[in-house]
């Protein structure tokens, strides 16, 4: 059953990290099976507070999706967009 990675970021606390972020995180994805279903595309916040972007990728499963999160490939990116910004992230199993 296929699983979702949603990202919100909620605020931008530094830009030169986010950029590093962005420049990092697609090597996390090599040797994973991963498709990137919307990457800050345009987003319309209808409840709850807003979100500066959104981010949603699809995994085989669960256990994919977490193996991917918790490689030490996408640990060196993540570690900069935890200084970058203020995220939301969950994992959600599909139908």
């Amino acid at each position: 059953m296929a699983a979702y990675v949603i990202f919100t970021r909620e605020k931008t606390l530094d830009q030169s990290e986010m950029d590093a972020y962005i420049k990092a995180a697609p090597a996390g994805f090599v040797g994973h099976t991963v498709k990137v279903l919307a990457s800050h595309t345009k987003f319309e916040v209808i409840e709850g507070p807003q979100v500066e972007s959104v981010v949603l990728l699809e995994f085989p499963t669960m256990d994919a999706a977490k193996a991917w999160y918790n490689s030490p490939e996408y640990k060196k990116a993540l570690d900069h967009r935890l200084k970058g910004g203020v995220y939301r992230c969950a994992i959600v199993d599909g139908l």
